[in-house]
């Protein structure tokens, strides 16, 4: 059986490709039970949630996560995401590999926004905002980079030395200008994609801010009861999701809207399958606000285990 640790998984999931086998699996399909979703009360501070993805293509592989997101791990300096994912064969149920499931997953993540991105942003987006400094954040700008020509990297957090820290690691990595954003506000109003990654359970997008054209990317606020953008952002977008299933029953940004009334169904344009499959179109004009929102999906994680699995079997043995 083969096990990839966390470097080794990042190693074997390349933007471009990775990108592209998310887009391949939305576009074909797989079997996609509902995940199990599960609040797990921890002693003295926000609950934690555990995860249970299962995944499987008939006949090929059959993939699971099992991960939990604990809100307290950021002031113990720990990722809020911990994972292992299990694949085996879909012929047999044999056991194949062992993958570090922090790493798939944020990497998946990223790779989702810029596949969405790939269809909902301005082809010459260039300036890109990234709210939040956790995991996924640092992968989201390497993931865009990937699909879009960006020049400059603004990142704002409530922890400004993190911010910082990504920052640096922006320019260093990617070749790009790059800064920590003091004024949210001001960010905003020059941003061609604003992505976000957070916990928040107040709005940090304030959609009167958002420039023409604008692609709103909301990676976070993953229950009901979070929130990354405000009704004026949902107002003024055209609105994309990852899954309709999913976003319209997890995701805050989407499932207040419906709540209120503020959205309806039919208000949302499309899903990746159907940006994918190219079922409904994605940008339509250029000063068009997009929106997408993303909660996560058991297709994506099983697309980029297969990815590694395959990339690592292929390459000699001893290879990096």
């Amino acid at each position: 059986m083969l096990q990839l640790d966390q470097a080794t998984t990042r190693a074997m999931l390349e933007w471009r490709p990775l990108i592209e086998a998310l887009r391949a699996m939305f576009d074909d399909g797989c079997e996609m039970p509902v995940r199990h979703h599960h609040d797990v009360a921890v002693p003295g501070e926000a609950d934690a949630t555990l995860l249970l993805m299962p995944a499987w293509v008939p006949g090929r592989y059959i993939g699971v996560k099992l991960a939990t997101v604990v809100p307290g791990n950021g002031a113990r300096g720990l990722p809020a995401v911990m994972a292992t994912y299990c694949l085996s064969s879909g012929r047999t149920g044999e056991m194949l590999a062992l993958i570090d499931g922090g790493e798939l997953t944020a990497r998946r993540t990223a790779a989702a926004s810029a596949l969405a991105a790939d269809y909902l942003a301005r082809k010459d987006a260039s300036d890109l905002l990234l709210i939040g400094t956790g995991r996924v954040v640092e992968n989201l700008i390497g993931a865009h980079c990937a699909v879009r020509p960006i020049r400059k990297v603004s990142v704002w957090g409530r922890d400004m030395a993190k911010a910082e820290a990504l920052a640096e690691a922006a320019a260093r990595e990617h070749g790009v200008e790059a800064e920590a954003a003091g004024d949210l506000g001001k960010a905003l109003e020059t941003a061609d994609i604003v992505s976000a990654a957070t916990l928040s359970e107040i709005p940090l997008i304030e959609g009167v801010r958002l420039s023409p054209g604008c692609h709103v990317d909301l990676v976070g606020a993953f229950k009901p009861s979070m929130r990354e953008s405000d009704d004026e952002a949902i107002r003024r977008a055209s609105v994309f999701v990852d899954t309709l299933a999913g976003a319209t029953r997890e995701g805050g940004d989407i499932v207040q809207p419906l709540q209120s009334g503020v959205l309806k169904m039919e208000d949302i344009r499309g899903d990746l399958f159907s940006l994918a499959t190219g079922t409904v179109p994605g940008r339509v004009s250029e000063d068009e606000i997009t929106l997408f929102k993303s909660v996560g999906a058991a297709l994506e994680d099983l697309a980029g285990a297969i990815l590694a699995y395959e990339t690592a079997m292929a390459r000699p043995q001893g290879a990096g």
